[in-house]
């Protein structure tokens, strides 16, 4: 099981422990109760490789419902009419037919999937779940079973996950000045370089859920499910499934909800989330007799609050609008009703005002758009968000670049001879990395916070940007496209942790040490009858690891060395079969 190098089980685990005990038995009824009925439909989480990027390709094309905005997922099933779904593929077009009758108990044995991702000299990765930060070689399993009778849903989606976690080099144990800049960042979030010194072998929940969907098509439960809010292919500021899902309440809608003006959609969670059990590296150092590590509330969990809307006008087909708003605070310090739903955060004011009630929550916001011409067969989408969610709107509007961040993007297809094969190009830009001076002095990067020091992380990893806390991604691809099957190639530029190399490195001028990573990848996506294939190759060049780079000062031109670069290759291949 996971190891800790913190302190050996207490309560906490011995519950986690008979939580997963009670989860096995379940599954294991469920197993039983499936040699009972012989009647099958199919149901696909967010996680599912493939699906996602086809259905939207679908909807681009006209051959999805236009009401779905593809930004509140996962995507309930059983919700379009399945004469609307006659272009898709069978097999998925089957998931969103109506039931003829709701009140038979209806057992779904749901896709068996198998994620396996290898890093040859350093963690590298985003979006991958309950995968950790790891070199070597690591296995994510998933499968499970949905049984639904009337209203009511139970879905068990347990996953498996395997890790070999093996030694790497990180942040380097050598100049003391850089590691007390570095900790200005590492107290402000749960964010361990490496999770223990031993291989993992852990069990957890996925996406499992228990749900009552009343007749206005409200969903009401208790779920485990991965969620993505906003528009991105790539990356979301808000929620994404680069962390492993989180125990939450939830009520969603289960459809598009008609109106005169449009269509709404959206959803409204409450949830705990849980803290690594790791150390920073190097958390022992001392400098001028000051410990650097201080040490978090490893014992209190954390109550994360969030709300998200998207709404299609009907005077503007193709566009979707939306807000979304997440607050967290430790459990221990629930107090009011805004701390419990803070919807809108209604407590505005100016950044340099303290208010004692907003500086123990640690809250952030972002609208967002997404634009779809199914004439034009393109989409571009973008998310704007803002970190600390009190400003007030004079405030927005004289300074927008304080304490934001971003994502831009497009995805155009371009019909070839036949009539379902398309080159597909995808381009999109995120940005956490503040670009405002005193952003940065006051360490206000995304994802921190001064008094929720875990920041906003589940088991150690980012909830929202994979890449993390003031770091910068541009993406780009091209591929060739038809139905589910894709062949392309990538290329990313990422640039790591800016706000911390700005403390680190602005006093003495190092602007040739920005840490960055460039990305080629080769991707192949195929469908073979019933399994669904899903595999990418990246050669990760990193310029400059850990912003590192040290001058020779006999040279002439310093600024065109060499810093410590680096080489990675990143395989995954990611395979699910569809009973």
């Amino acid at each position: 099981m996971q190891n800790s190098n913190i302190k050996p089980k207490g309560k906490k685990e011995i519950k986690q422990l008979i939580s997963l005990h009670v989860l096995r038995c379940a599954f294991t009824c469920c197993l039983l109760i499936v040699a009972a009925f012989q009647s099958f439909a199919q149901s696909l989480p967010l996680a599912t490789p493939i699906v996602d990027e086809y259905l939207r390709r679908q909807q681009m094309q006209g051959h999805f419902p236009e009401g779905i905005s593809f930004m509140v997922k996962p995507i309930p099933l059983n919700t379009v009419a399945g004469s609307e779904t006659l272009h898709l593929d069978e097999q998925i077009g089957k998931l969103f037919a109506q039931k003829e009758s709701i009140d038979e108990l209806t057992v779904t044995k749901l896709p068996l999937q198998t994620h396996y991702q290898l890093n040859s000299a350093y963690p590298f990765g985003q979006n991958n779940g309950a995968m950790i930060p790891n070199r070597g070689s690591q296995f994510l399993i998933t499968g499970g079973l949905l049984a639904r009778y009337g209203n009511f849903s139970l879905q068990l989606q347990p996953e498996i996950h395997f890790a070999q976690n093996k030694e790497f080099r990180g942040m380097p144990s050598t100049h003391s000045t850089n590691w007390r800049d570095y900790y200005e960042f590492l107290n402000r979030i749960d964010r361990p370089e490496r999770f223990g010194e031993n291989s993992h072998s852990t069990m957890l929940l996925g996406n499992s859920s228990i749900r009552y969907t009343l007749p206005n098509g409200i969903s009401v439960g208790i779920s485990n499910e991965y969620l993505w809010w906003g528009p991105g292919y790539r990356n979301s500021i808000m929620l994404s499934n680069n962390a492993p899902g989180f125990m939450h309440f939830t009520a969603n809608t289960a459809k598009p909800i008609e109106t005169a003006l449009g269509s709404f959609e959206g959803q409204l969670i409450a949830g705990r989330l849980q803290n690594s059990g790791f150390l920073p590296p190097n958390h022992e150092m001392v400098v001028s007799r000051t410990p650097l590590y201080d040490p978090k509330r490893d014992e209190d969990s954390r109550y994360l609050a969030g709300l998200v809307v998207s709404f299609q006008p009907k005077i503007v087909p193709g566009l979707f609008l939306g807000y979304s708003s997440t607050s967290q605070v430790y459990t221990n310090e629930l107090n009011e009703l805004g701390d419990y739903l803070p919807i809108f955060n209604g407590r505005k004011r100016f950044s340099d005002i303290d208010d004692p009630v907003i500086a123990r929550r640690q809250q952030q916001s972002a609208g967002f758009l997404r634009w779809l011409s199914t004439e034009g067969l393109f989409e571009i989408y973008g998310e704007y968000g803002t970190n600390g969610n009190s400003k007030t709107t004079r405030e927005a509007m004289v300074n927008p670049d304080l304490y934001r961040a971003f994502t831009l993007g497009f995805n155009k297809l371009i019909r070839l001879r036949k009539e379902d094969e398309f080159i597909q190009l995808n381009f999109e830009q995120t940005q956490t990395g503040q670009t405002v001076r005193k952003a940065i002095r006051e360490s206000r990067t995304w994802y921190t916070h001064d008094h929720v020091r875990h920041g906003y992380t589940h088991r150690g990893q980012t909830l929202g940007f994979g890449h993390g806390s003031g770091s910068n991604s541009l993406f780009l691809e091209v591929s060739w496209v038809r139905q589910m099957d894709k062949i392309g190639v990538q290329f990313e530029r990422i640039v790591n942790n800016n706000d911390a190399f700005y403390l680190h490195f602005e006093h003495i001028n190092g602007w040739d040490r920005y840490w960055v990573d460039l990305v080629p990848s080769f991707v192949l996506d195929r469908k073979v009858g019933s399994l669904l294939i899903s595999s990418r190759l990246q050669y990760v060049n990193t310029l400059n690891y850990y912003w590192v780079l040290e001058r020779d000062p006999n040279a002439t031109l310093y600024r065109l060395q060499k810093g410590d670069d680096r080489k990675n290759i990143v395989a995954h291949i990611r395979v699910a079969y569809l009973f």
